[in-house]
């Protein structure tokens, strides 16, 4: 894989551990062509963020390696992140249209917001999985959209913070446990618990999956590693089966859907010590393990600034800088042959 000096800035592994088609390390030459061809087209309509190698990649392979498409889906997230859309509309707080990127580094400073909601929605990161991944675990049956109001906490507020907390995951947390394990790690490991879900809050429930759902799907391709669905009852069942075939299967292929019987497998993929007791793990942290935030993010040993609090993460362009190697030559033989050229790869999450 070749990386590009202009925008490729990595402090930790750059190839993944699995061999797979189209992931970091293990392109083939078509494949790298097409990284070159889809940031020449980028860089010429004037973008000059997220323009790196990986991040590119993860366009690509959502979209099979069809640059066109990979291309509208990064156009369409960027526009996205200029002014996040509720409803359709632009997504409104205190009167503010927001903008992510500049949302970021100031969204719940001083940890009140996180406080407040975890009452009635806990959701949160919590160390590592076997595979050094981030975990991030959602608790659905307490959710509670009524008494979050009630303190002032709209629905506005969860889908920033759920925008923001993505982000998150991205950076500092991704590069962290990457450098821990020593390898290139670019997905979660995610356990959604739907102890207490029932007739009652279904609605709201589910409500809630869909944006998240489709926040995740279209703006932040290839992030889901594992997806645990614990505690799940008949109610769930019977949607389940109406959405997945509607899935891709290679999507389908990395959520597990466990019922109440779901502690065995929880723990052959999550150490005892790194999974809340609640959940059949040995942590409890003081506090709680739903506040502690506790992973390699916090460890002065792989912690590292993220880009928001450095810079906005802009690069100039020049047209004399773009595309480097062989794999830039290449982009630049075909680019006038149209953007549409293929490799195989499989598409995912």
């Amino acid at each position: 894989m070749e990386l590009d000096p202009k925008y490729d800035h990595y402090d930790y592994p750059t190839t993944a551990p699995v061999a797979k088609p189209g992931h970091p390390g293990h392109l083939t030459e078509a494949q790298q062509a097409q990284v070159h061809q889809l940031r020449m087209l980028l860089e010429t309509e004037g973008y000059t963020k997220r323009l790196d190698t990986l991040t590119l990649l993860r366009f690509l392979r959502a979209r099979k390696f069809d640059v066109n498409l990979a291309k509208k889906m990064f156009v369409d997230t960027e526009n996205w992140r200029k002014t996040l859309l509720y409803a359709g509309q632009p997504l409104k707080i205190d009167g503010r249209t927001i903008s992510l990127d500049e949302e970021i580094g100031q969204w719940d400073r001083d940890g009140s917001f996180k406080q407040k909601v975890s009452k009635y929605y806990p959701q949160y990161y919590h160390k590592t999985d076997k595979d050094g991944r981030p975990v991030y675990i959602e608790q659905l049956g307490k959710i509670d959209l009524t008494a979050m109001k009630n303190e002032g906490i709209e629905y506005e507020h969860m889908l920033v913070n759920l925008a923001v907390e993505y982000e998150k995951m991205a950076d500092p947390r991704l590069p962290a446990c990457s450098r821990k394990a020593g390898q290139l790690l670019e997905t979660s490991c995610t356990i959604m618990d739907f102890n207490g879900v029932g007739f009652g809050n279904a609605r709201q429930v589910f409500g809630y999956i869909q944006e998240a759902s489709g926040m995740s799907q279209n703006y932040y391709p290839e992030r889901l590693g594992r997806m645990y669905l614990i505690n799940t009852n008949w109610l769930f069942t019977g949607v389940w089966r109406m959405i997945r075939p509607l899935l891709d299967p290679v999507t389908v292929e990395k959520i597990h859907v466990l019922g109440g019987n779901y502690q065995k497998e929880l723990l052959s993929q999550i150490p005892a010590e790194n999974l809340p007791k609640e959940f059949g793990g040995s942590c409890q942290c003081e506090g709680g393990c739903h506040l502690s935030n506790a992973g390699p993010w916090n460890d002065p040993q792989y912690a590292k600034p993220a880009w928001w609090e450095q810079n906005d993460g802009a690069i100039e362009n020049r047209p004399t800088e773009i595309g480097h190697g062989e794999g830039a030559a290449a982009a630049g033989a075909t680019a006038t042959e149209g953007a549409g050229a293929t490799a195989p790869a499989p598409a995912a999450a």
